[in-house]
């Protein structure tokens, strides 16, 4: 059965959650707190963590910027906070989704639902360890990046964007694609953090190789392609 933990400590919110979890089969547990609820996730085989980010001991960043020392467990953000850089903030410590409250819980047990199947999408059995494309070399079993035999730097974020731009090598992408496939969801309104991120992903591999393979399609979106 799979496992989410819930770490929030609004007792209201989190009862409504855990029920509504366990109507859909999952099984549940519960924090209070930050330091209960990292003493909980590292202990505990989950396969989702709900993580509200302003909780008492330690909250929700401080919280996952320890956890993904020594786990990759899959990590919603679940906060009333919903500033861009909170949200920026949250993605580049490796959380796999943010989403604000209130909220529906329908959008939730989705988004859920999503996390899940891509979980189960990156098992070994499900598809090649490894993508090339130009110099690049992504394994994805290790979670390491090489040019050109470098090592590359990424952040959880980094990864799983390259990761996409690699699958859809050639291919011209649009923003929202981007956000669907990576973020898992659609920003409401404007928001510019894939922009955000292709940067940091070109100053890591297009200006320090020198190269140019994440192209800006104007009107359109990006694409990962050699220009000679």
């Amino acid at each position: 059965m799979t496992k989410i933990l819930i770490v929030e400590d609004e007792e209201k919110i989190a009862r409504f959650v855990e029920l509504e979890l366990k109507h859909e089969g999952y099984e549940v547990a519960k924090a209070g707190d930050g330091r209960r609820g990292l003493e909980m996730a590292e202990s505990g085989d989950y396969d989702l963590i709900l993580l509200d980010i302003l909780l008492p001991e330690l909250n929700g960043f401080e919280l996952l910027r320890r956890l993904r020392k020594s786990s990759e467990v899959p990590v919603i953000m679940l906060t009333a906070k919903d500033e861009v850089m909170d949200k920026v903030a949250g993605l580049d410590m490796g959380a796999d989704d943010y989403i604000t409250k209130p909220f529906f819980i329908e959008e939730l047990l989705a988004r859920i639902r999503t996390i899940l199947r891509k979980q189960s999408a990156k098992s070994p059995q499900s598809q090649e360890n490894l993508l090339t494309y130009d110099k690049l070399s992504m394994d994805l079993a290790r979670h390491q990046v090489t040019y050109d035999g470098h090592s590359l730097d990424l952040s959880a974020r980094e990864f799983d964007l390259l990761h996409y731009f690699m699958d859809h090598a050639e291919l011209v992408v649009t923003r929202e694609q981007v956000l669907e496939a990576v973020w898992s969801y659609d920003y409401l309104g404007e928001s510019n953090v894939v922009d955000v991120y292709v940067r940091y992903l070109r100053q890591k591999i297009d200006e320090v190789f020198g190269v140019k393979l994440l192209q800006t399609v104007r009107g359109v979106g990006y694409t990962l392609r050699r220009e000679d």
